[in-house]
Formats: structure tokens, sequence, C-alpha cells
């Protein structure tokens, strides 16, 4: 077994971070198709939000509300790839995991969805 490397401190850390971070990124662009799918989605909705007539205030929650999505996939990808390493075969709590990390995406998806309808009525006042 190799040794632990040296921890990475400073400015070094920072950029290893980042480093770590963008090859995340692409796994999970490479290997989640539904990753792919809302952040073209959210490219599409932070695109459009830059034209709207809005508070910078909603959008700034929009820009938020939009981005959570990805945020939730990401951990529900890693949770994922964890899962089926640790449990290859078919195990209830492997799929309850599974489940529950999907549930989280829904429920930020229906969040950014609702953020999205109630700052596009303000478009059109009653």
């Amino acid at each position: 077994m190799s040794e632990k490397p040296t921890p990475k401190t400073g400015l070094s850390r920072i950029l290893a971070a980042a480093v770590y971070s963008a090859a995340g990124l692409r796994a999970a662009w490479s290997h989640e198709a539904a990753f792919r799918q809302e952040t073209l989605l959210a490219a599409v909705l932070l695109a459009l939000l830059f034209f709207l007539p809005l508070p910078d205030s909603y959008k700034a929650l929009l820009f938020g509300a939009t981005l959570l999505p990805l945020i939730v996939e990401l951990l529900n990808s890693s949770l994922e790839a964890v899962v089926d390493l640790a449990s290859p075969n078919f195990h209830p709590l492997a799929k309850r995991a599974k489940d529950m990390g999907s549930a989280a995406v829904l429920i930020s998806l229906l969040l950014a969805m609702g953020f999205w309808i109630l700052a596009l009525l303000q478009l059109f006042p009653r």
C-alpha cells in the first residue's frame, strides 16, 4: 500500500481543490445524462434571466434556484456511485439510498420551477 500524500496547504490546496472539482464536473458530464440535461436547461434559463425585466433580488433568487438542482444532482450521482461500489448486488438499503437521492433532485427541481413560475407571473400584472 502506498503512503499517504503530504497534505497540501495554502494556495496549492486551493489549486488542487479546483482541479478535483473540475474532474468531478467532467465526470458528471461524461457519465450522468440527467446532469447534462439539467445543465443545458440551467444554461437556457440563466441566459433568459439576463433579459427578463425583473428586480435584481428576483434574479438572484432565480439564479440560486436554477443552480440548486445541479448541486443536488452532483450529490445524488456521487451517492449512487458509492452505493454501486459498496453494494453491487441488489440490497433494499441501497435502493432506499438511491431513491432518496432521486427524491432530493426532484424536490430541488420542483422548487426551482416554483420560483420561476412565481417570478414570471410578476411580468404579467393582474
